[in-house]
């Protein structure tokens, strides 16, 4: 698999094949999105639980 797209790096996972671990980055990168463009969603919710915090953590996206 190519190693960049028009210019833009592709991730080692999405290019590993290993569809479990591709499959927790993409909730990864959509709880990053969400926590950066509405928080307000994140707080309804009562905020993140373990397993999100450590989703978070596994792919450094806890934003410290």
């Amino acid at each position: 698999r190519p190693a960049e797209f028009r210019g833009w790096p592709i991730p080692d996972v999405l290019r590993s094949g290993d569809h479990q671990r591709v499959d927790r980055w993409r909730r990864a990168q959509a709880l990053a999105r969400t926590i950066e463009r509405r928080p307000d969603l994140i707080a309804a919710r009562g905020g993140l639980n373990a397993e999100d915090r450590a989703l978070l953590e596994e792919f450094d996206l806890t934003g410290d």
